[in-house]
């Protein structure tokens, strides 16, 4: 796993939680909301993509078909 990946996961986390926090505090709860499930889509996209790139490693290794 590449430590800039985890750096990328925790900047994005910090950033959604700041925008949660100012639009939860003007009153904005459906936007706080919806930034908070878009940090979530945009994490997982990225989660996913590395377990795709696990298991065609773990393919090519044992050379599975």
């Amino acid at each position: 796993m590449n430590v800039d990946m985890i750096f990328k996961i925790a900047g994005i986390g910090i950033l959604v939680v700041v925008l949660n926090q100012v639009l939860a505090r003007s009153e904005k709860e459906e936007f706080a909301t919806m930034v908070t499930l878009a940090g979530v889509v945009v994490i997982l996209m990225m989660v996913i993509n590395m377990i795709s790139k696990l298991f065609d490693s773990v393919k090519t290794i044992f050379q599975l078909y």
